[in-house]
Order: structure tokens, then sequence, then C-alpha cells
């Protein structure tokens, strides 16, 4: 073991001992954000009522990541809207509305909603309490026991208005405050529209609470037994990176953070090696190409015409013996024909052509510079 392995071995258990010792000191933190998102174990995350969703609804539920002015393009029978804290663009709360008219009902937990929504529902909402804590309840008698006590983050949101003959059918109830209206249901053409602008009872905090769950089971209760739609902003927010399941686990993240550190420590040390200069050997240069051009032009300076057929035509029956396996010791008509069975160039050259080279192989014929141009340009078309 040499001297070099023995740092890089110390660096290394060096900077594990730290890594485990701030792990271990770590505080973890409690994400407290409100993002009402299903797949969110947080807090105010709704991972257990997306879980326990088709229990509540006796499995009739279903979601959607479309608006709803996307999925209400076709006609659809009566059914329940359900609504948690998304942010909806205008043309599509008329489409909800639509269809409550139509004989739907829609379950609207919601904080806010645009005034001119809420307004033609018939109702105004605001904040209307800055208390830490406080608590949750039904006017409905049958629920008198059922009530939530909220002591984290309390939005403090109400109704300031509602018009006549709306019912009220909850209320936040405080200390220093009179009871105040926070869950009504408003009769709107065939159906009926619930609005509750307080969404945290059914965020993971509240609802793993003993006791809580009966207060969201008995809100969701005024819904009837039929299919419910549920309009989430995206099913599926699944990250793409590729090391999302790694960064997911604190073990592999942090298991991951050190082989970076690893590898930036190695290359760090290895850069100070010297590498000896390697020098650079020139390729041998091609000069068969320079070489068929001289012997070329002295063929052509010489006039050598005969001579130069013999040569093409000795190069293209060999290359014909050894590509084609054809016999070239007789060059006839059956010669001719498996030729052009072969290559499948037409009759006519292939018997100029073995004219040509038959004259060049005759050591006694006349031959002119244009048999030549014509061989070389028959011969080179056919193979």
């Amino acid at each position: 073991m040499n001297k070099t392995f023995k740092i890089y071995a110390v660096i290394f258990i060096v900077v594990m001992i730290i890594l485990v010792l701030f792990e271990a000191n770590k505080t973890e933190r409690m994400d407290w954000r409100k993002n009402f998102d299903i797949n969110q174990k947080s807090p105010f995350g709704l991972f257990v009522f997306n879980n326990e969703a088709n229990a509540l609804f006796k499995n009739k539920i279903k979601k959607t990541s479309e608006t709803p002015y996307d999925y209400y393009q076709a006609d659809k029978k009566p059914h329940n809207i359900l609504v948690i804290e998304e942010e909806i663009d205008k043309e599509s709360w008329n489409k909800i509305l639509d269809q409550v008219s139509e004989g739907s009902d829609a379950m609207l937990i919601v904080s806010e909603m645009p005034k001119q929504i809420s307004d033609s529902i018939g109702y105004y909402d605001s904040q209307i309490s800055f208390e830490d804590e406080n608590v949750l309840k039904l006017t409905d008698k049958k629920f008198t026991n059922d009530f939530i006590h909220l002591d984290k983050f309390p939005s403090g949101r109400g109704f300031t208005f509602i018009k006549p003959g709306v019912e009220v059918l909850g209320k936040t109830v405080e200390k220093n405050n009179t009871d105040q209206a926070n869950f009504i249901k408003i009769r709107f053409g065939k159906g009926n529209v619930y609005v509750h602008c307080e969404p945290l009872f059914i965020t993971n905090y509240y609802l793993l609470k003993r006791g809580n769950a009966r207060y969201a089971q008995d809100v969701f209760s005024y819904l009837g037994d039929r299919e419910t739609i549920w309009f989430v902003e995206n099913d599926a927010k699944v990250s793409q990176f590729f090391l999302r399941f790694i960064l997911s686990k604190p073990a592999l993240k942090y298991a991951w953070w050190v082989l970076l550190g690893g590898l930036v420590l190695f290359i760090f040390f290895n850069a100070k090696r010297k590498q000896r200069i390697v020098p650079i050997i020139e390729p041998l240069k091609n000069t068969s190409v320079d070489f068929v051009k001289s012997i070329g032009n002295l063929y052509l300076q010489e006039g050598d015409f005969h001579d130069m057929m013999a040569k093409k035509a000795q190069y293209f029956l060999n290359k014909i013996r050894m590509d084609l396996l054809i016999d070239t010791q007789h060059l006839d008509a059956e010669f001719a024909k498996k030729l052009h069975l072969k290559t499948g160039k037409p009759v006519e050259k292939i018997e100029e052509a073995i004219r040509l080279i038959k004259k060049a192989q005759d050591p006694y014929a006349q031959v002119m510079k244009e048999d030549l141009a014509k061989m070389n340009t028959l011969l080179d078309e056919i193979i």
C-alpha cells in the first residue's frame, strides 16, 4: 500500500465521519405549507384523504386532471362534483354551475373564490378571524358531538354575506368572537351547491388526529349516493428526473452525495499527475491513387491503346471470376447469359462489351482511342 493511497483513505474516512455526525445531529424539518397536494405526506397535503376517498364515497369517485371546461364538453348525467382548493378559471366555474343547474350537486371546499362566481351563487367570503385556534362545528343536531379543533394555522375564512334562503350547515366557533358561518348549502337550479371555506379539515394533519375523521364524514354525507367527479390539478405529479428515486430516500441521497464528493476528491488529487507527452505520428500517405494516375498518363502519352484495353479486359474478367464465380474461358452466348442473369444488365450491352474484350485480346486487331473509351464505359456499367 503506497503513501498516496493511504492519504486518500484517511481523507475519505474523515469525510464519512463528518457526514455521519451531520446526519445524526440534523433536525428534521416539517413542511407546514398549505399545498393541498394529493401526493404529499406533509401536514397540509391530501395524501390520507386521497387514499381514503374510495371508501368514503363507496368506490363511486373518479379523479380527473382535466379542467371542468374541457371535461364538460359533452353532456353528463347528474352527478356529484368535488373541488378542493384548486385554481379554476371563470369559464370552468361557469361549467360547474351549469351542471349544478341541470341536477348535479357540487361540494366546493375552497377558502377563496372569484367574486363574480360567489356573487352568482349567493355569498361573499372574506377573512373573518385572525385567531390561532378555532373549532368547526355542524349545525345539524345529529352531528352535535362531531367537531374538529383547528390548532395549527386556521385560515380564518368565513362568509360575510349569504343571500336569504341559504342554509347554514356549519360554523366557526371562537372564544372571543361570535360564531361565523363557514359551511353553507345553496339551491341552484335543479341541484345544490355546498361551500366550505376551511379546507384544512381534510388535510393529513387533522384527519390523522383521533375523532376528526367523523367531521369529514359528516360534511360529505350531504352529497347523494352517486358518482362523484373530483377535479384535481394533476393526479400523477411524478418527477421525470432520472435520480428521483435516489433523491427521494434520505439514505440513498446522502450515499449519492458521498459518491460525488469522493469522485471530486479523486479527480482533484489525480489532476497533479503528469502524463508523458505522446508524440504525434503522421500516418503513411496512400500514394496508390497517384501511382495509378501516373501509369495511366504514361500509357496515354505512349498512345498504346491496345495494351490498355487488354489490361482493362483482363482486370474485368478476373473480377467476374472472383466476384460472380463465372467461368471466363469461353466468351460465348452462355457466358453472356450468365452475366446477364447475375448483373441484370441489358444483353445488348453485355454482347457489345464481349465484342470489345475479344478485340482487346486479339494482338492483331486495330484499336482506336474511341474503342478504349467505349469499352471502359461499358465495363464500368456492367460491374
